[in-house]
């Protein structure tokens, strides 16, 4: 999917239409045990791994990816639902 690099949308900020910015969201870094880790850490001591025993499914065939939207007015930024594609690709 190609989608411009600029454009005019709703900015939820100045409540009215400006020129935007799109920037793709980048997954963020992870730091540190989790709870769910120190959970799976815990039960696997003892007995069976009860809900992580199971056979994960497969991976989907399109990931949903995350868009950032920047107001060149006021500068804030802000996000809307995630939408499934294949590829990505911003366009001057």
């Amino acid at each position: 999917m190609k989608m411009p690099g600029k454009f005019k949308t709703y900015c939820p900020f100045c409540k009215n239409h400006q020129m935007h910015e799109v920037e793709k969201v980048k997954k963020g870094k992870r730091n540190g045990l989790h709870w769910i880790d120190r959970q799976k850490d815990h039960r696997g001591k003892v007995g069976n791994m009860g809900k992580y025993s199971k056979v994960p499914g497969g991976d989907k065939p399109t990931k949903k990816i995350n868009v950032r939207y920047r107001c060149l007015t006021c500068g804030k930024a802000h996000l809307r639902k995630g939408f499934r594609v294949a590829k990505f690709e911003l366009t001057e």
